[in-house]
């Protein structure tokens, strides 16, 4: 009976040697050596894509639960703290995509799993819907309601504009106002169940710095545009809804992305608030891994 091995060799540059031993019942042994195969050893890519009006740094607890499986993208979106500026106003929903879609062109990433959190995990949506994407993890996606001019787009937009011109009044006394873990806990509440999990300048920067410097959020909550069904699915989507989401709770916005999206799979993250990654964020890589596929 004709029997065969296969032995593989590492190289520092990715490749690899095949060594290919095939016995075919006589005394001779066929030896076949295939040098640098294109076999890749490099880790699969995650992009990260943060809620609307912060930026790339909110993911920074969770890159390393993540890197050991991926290669890690935490880009800042168009018109956000640190991101591209906005060449023209007043800027779109679509906008939006468009510059995501463009940084995954310009860093070679053709169909990265994706993951986001609220305006971030629409984006990742519309990107699958692109052909962009391997998976999608969406955390309490913002914006999957239709039509942005509704009464329940309406609710969310006007509180985070409303909020954001309470964070610029009271930027001046905001380090005094974050300093204890008991004021981090209130002053957070709408978007964190564990706000003294945070340090002061953590806090500052996410909930202060960061929404401040967005110049892109009165243009997108005054919108027209309206979020078509995805159905079929073109990839795995699963909708991961926060359980404590006091900006956007599943009823009635995680029925309405459902509706929406009628393949994706749903579940329900325990204990967590709107940006679950800081209440938790071996949870959320947890989920964000079994979303991708990857066995932790």
């Amino acid at each position: 009976m004709s029997s065969s091995w296969v032995q593989t060799t590492s190289w520092g540059d990715g490749c690899r040697s095949l060594l290919v031993v095939s016995d075919r019942g006589s005394a001779d042994l066929d030896l076949v050596v295939v040098q640098n195969l294109a076999v890749t050893t490099e880790k699969p890519v995650l992009v990260l894509l943060h809620p609307a009006t912060s930026s790339g740094r909110i993911w920074q607890e969770l890159v390393p639960l993540l890197s050991d499986h991926h290669e890690v993208h935490t880009p800042t979106l168009l018109g956000h703290r640190g991101g591209p500026a906005v060449q023209r106003h007043p800027l779109t929903a679509t906008d939006l995509v468009d510059a995501a879609e463009h940084y995954l062109d310009t860093h070679g990433l053709d169909r990265p799993h994706l993951a986001g959190n609220s305006g971030g995990a629409t984006v990742a949506i519309e990107l699958a819907r692109r052909g962009r994407a391997a998976t999608v993890c969406a955390l309490s996606p913002g914006g999957l309601w239709g039509d942005n001019t509704s009464s329940a787009a309406r609710r969310v937009n006007n509180q985070i504009r409303m909020g954001i011109k309470v964070l610029r009044i009271l930027n001046p006394v905001a380090p005094l106002l974050l300093k204890s873990a008991a004021g981090r806990r209130a002053i957070l509440r709408n978007f964190v169940c564990h706000g003294e999990r945070l340090s002061p300048s953590q806090a500052l920067e996410y909930y202060f710095t960061d929404p401040i410097g967005c110049t892109v959020m009165d243009d997108l909550a005054a919108s027209t545009e309206v979020v078509p069904p995805l159905d079929p699915l073109p990839c795995p989507i699963t909708l991961a809804w926060s359980e404590v989401d006091r900006m956007v709770p599943a009823e009635p916005y995680g029925r309405m992305a459902r509706e929406l999206v009628p393949g994706a799979s749903w579940m329900v993250l325990p204990g967590v608030g709107h940006n679950p990654m800081i209440d938790d964020p071996g949870l959320v890589a947890r989920t964000i891994l079994a979303v991708t596929g990857v066995a932790v």
